[in-house]
């Protein structure tokens, strides 16, 4: 047996295309006199077509098997449909040709589609042959007698819907509803899917009730079972005419539109708990269903239903509970439910169900992988002196967002920065976990001040350590903005980028290095200019290689972007650092995206000689002294004696700190940038503590005088002592 392909999206063989309610196979349409044809009803959202146009959207909420209909096959003949009633003009059912034939493209019910009028209905069609409307009687032709019903006997009323004929019939429409259920990522997609799917081929409205909160996989929900209504769905009041969307007459409003309470508790042994622990569909005009929904729709509500097996209540039961409830209304001038029709209900809560438990599984992983990768990347790159930073962090893929690759701004002593960015293989959760401990690692290693080569070679073993197959590539420099130089150290990563103040764009000559996680590699840094105005651009190498072009290909069209967005500025202003970072990234392709991407600029800023003040001072009782001397006259030089005070006070106590403990010279240095930053360094590796000093004590307040009059205080650790600073506001 073949199985033809078929889609509830369109009408089916012998059904009217234009049929408003597009879901149910009808009797000859009575005729009508021309003008007064009824505008065809469109579906949520959509515009129908005018007349005479073949549109494919037209027949989104049509009869299942559609797609025989639409396009006719001309290979083969078309089996008739069971059940379905000789059309006015065919003679035959499913618009079978007759010995009056009309012209090709004829639709199912023997006329062309540029004889279809704008309302969709059946008035004001002629015939071709006699140029009569087309429901009007012929005298050389005997109308066909109305068929009766095989299953009932019973002759259908001309202009009335009938049912469903054949278990075929649903058979089809179930297949196309739960293919367009399944095509759902997220809650909201799959229960949209359900309400598109039901309204109007199976039913006039739906209303889709979820547990608030939904239970996550295995875990146990706590608390009382409460319902709330997720989504309503109905068939539009308003109608589309020839000139386009144009307000009909409103309706009376229909009693499907008063259905439905937001919110409802399900009490343990009520009547509508006994029914969502049932599962089974079941039609409301039950003792059990009667009683329980009031509950459900709210207790002034009951009266809203239709009479008779015109509604059926459906639990949406997932892979362990009951995690809701739909509601299928048909309206009084529609026919009634069948009990065949429960297992198509049934159908549709199950397949529901489940996708919206895969859904909420989904959105938690989701979730968890989007926690993960926030919290391994900085969240706010910090302020460092002499250098402006920005950054981006690209996916893969938006169902795939976690992802070996990172970026890292680190301040280190003496207002110098370390800029990182790495890559490791793959983007899944593992990458990530990797990542984030190199990541860390990276800027214990950084605290200690290690020279950037170092910080290599320890991230090499670090990563044998977490495994044979830890993988990674990395890029380390060090930025001085006193010295105006930056030191860079490679591990296998693209080469950077520099951008010059005059536009001029250039591929960073760094050695190549071993990636990381290889071993027993030797690391190499190169030192070279940072010029002020300059920009640094450090990237993975998902930016620049593809599956459409090779890693050398993509930095060359990396650094002819960089030129190009440059020009735009002119020469004396560089880009703004954000908008360039956009530029950069607008470079990319459609095939672009294969891998994750990281991107790190920095714009050196600098500090000028002139703003900075550097002395050695022996360790020496009269140092402390000589401290406060050199530091007024420096406050002196900038114009800020109004800080002279503070700063006499603060030096005194950190230089006579670290002449206690050292053996070697302290060295003292002043930097007046946005703020004025205070450089105290010894040779002694033990960071001071703050502590409480007793009132005993003779010492021990000096720390805790900077601690409440400086703006930021710190120690870190260097390979050869240790820094001690603060900074004071600018008055």
């Amino acid at each position: 047996m073949t199985e033809h392909p078929t889609s509830f999206d369109r009408p089916s063989t012998g059904a009217d295309p234009t049929d408003p309610r597009g879901a149910l196979l009808r009797t000859p349409v009575p005729p009508r006199a021309s003008g007064s044809a009824l505008p065809a009803q469109g579906g949520a959202g959509q515009t129908p077509p005018a007349a005479g146009e073949d549109s494919p959207g037209a027949f989104e909420h049509s009869q299942p098997g559609a797609e025989q209909a639409a396009e006719p096959d001309t290979h083969r003949p078309r089996p008739t449909s069971e059940g379905v009633p000789a059309q006015p003009d065919g003679g035959q059912p499913g618009g079978a040709p007759s010995d009056d034939t009309p012209s090709a493209g004829a639709t199912p019910g023997g006329v062309t589609p540029g004889e279809v009028s704008a309302g969709g209905g059946q008035a004001g069609l002629v015939r071709p042959d006699s140029g009569a409307p087309a429901g009007a009687p012929d005298p050389g032709r005997r109308a066909a007698p109305p068929e009766p019903d095989r299953r009932t006997g019973q002759l259908t009323a001309p202009g009335r819907p009938t049912p469903m004929r054949r278990d075929g019939d649903r058979l089809r429409f179930v297949g196309a509803a739960t293919r367009r259920i399944a095509r759902g990522m997220d809650l909201d997609e799959i229960v949209m899917g359900l309400c598109r799917a039901t309204v109007p081929t199976f039913a006039d409205a739906i209303l889709v009730y979820l547990r608030e909160p939904l239970p996550v996989g295995d875990e146990r929900p706590t608390g009382p079972l409460v319902l709330r209504l997720r989504r309503t769905d109905r068939i539009p009041a308003e109608r589309d005419t020839e000139g386009g969307f144009a307000p009909a007459p409103q309706p009376e409003p229909s009693e499907l539109e008063t259905v439905g309470a937001e919110l409802c508790e399900v009490r343990p042994g009520s009547a509508l708990a006994e029914v969502l622990r049932g599962v089974r569909p079941v039609f409301t005009d039950t003792p059990a269903a009667r009683a329980a929904l009031p509950e459900l729709l709210g207790e002034d509500r009951d009266f809203a239903l239709p009479d008779g097996r015109r509604a059926i209540l459906a639990p949406l039961r997932g892979r362990r509970r009951v995690i809701g409830a739909a509601l299928f209304l048909r309206g009084p001038e529609r026919i009634a439910f069948e009990a065949d029709d429960l297992l198509v209900a049934a159908q549709l809560a199950t397949h529901s169900a489940l996708g919206i438990d895969k859904a909420v599984l989904y959105g938690r992983e989701a979730y968890i992988a989007d926690e993960l990768q926030r919290t391994m990347l900085p969240e706010n790159l910090p302020r460092c002196t002499g250098v402006r930073l920005a950054s981006r962090y690209l996916p893969a893929a938006e169902t795939a967002r976690v992802g070996g690759d990172w970026y890292d701004a680190i301040p280190l002593p003496g207002s110098r920065v370390a800029l990182v960015v790495g890559d490791v293989m793959g983007h899944s959760m593992t990458s990530a976990a990797i990542m984030g401990q190199l990541r860390t690692t990276a800027q214990t290693l950084a605290g200690l001040d290690l020279p950037p080569q170092e910080v290599l070679h320890h991230l090499d073993e670090q990563a044998q350590r977490l495994g044979t197959d830890r993988m990674a590539t990395c890029l380390y420099a060090v930025y001085d903005p006193v010295a105006h130089r930056i030191t860079v150290a490679n591990a296998g990563h693209p080469p950077p980028v520099l951008l010059h103040l005059g536009g001029h764009a250039e591929v960073l000559r760094v050695p190549a290095g071993a990636p990381i996680g290889v071993g027993g590699v030797d690391f190499e840094a190169v030192e070279l200019d940072a010029p002020a105005g300059a920009t640094l651009l450090l990237y993975t190498d998902g930016l620049v290689e593809s599956r459409l072009r090779d890693v050398w290909t993509g930095i060359e069209q990396l650094r002819e972007r960089l030129a190009a967005t440059a020009q735009l500025t002119g020469p004396d202003h560089p880009p703004p650092l954000e908008a360039l970072c956009d530029e950069v990234l607008d470079m990319l392709g459609p095939g672009d995206r294969d891998d994750d991407i990281a991107l790190l600029a920095a714009r050196f800023d600098g500090i000028a000689p002139s703003d900075v003040s550097y002395w050695f001072l022996d360790p020496e009782d009269a140092a402390p002294g000589k401290a406060r001397r050199l530091a007024r006259r420096a406050l002196a030089r900038w114009g800020m004696e109004d800080l002279t005070d503070a700063v006499e006070l603060l030096v005194s106590e950190v230089v006579t700190n670290a002449v206690r403990y050292a053996s070697k010279p302290v060295t003292l240095r002043l930097l007046r940038t946005d703020v004025l930053r205070c450089e105290v360094g010894d040779d002694v590796p033990q960071l001071p503590r703050l502590r409480q000093a007793r009132a005993t004590d003779e010492g021990g307040r000096g720390l805790y005088l900077v601690n409440r009059l400086a703006r930021r205080w710190g120690a870190t650790r260097l390979s050869t002592g240790k820094v001690v600073w603060f900074e004071l506001n600018r008055g």
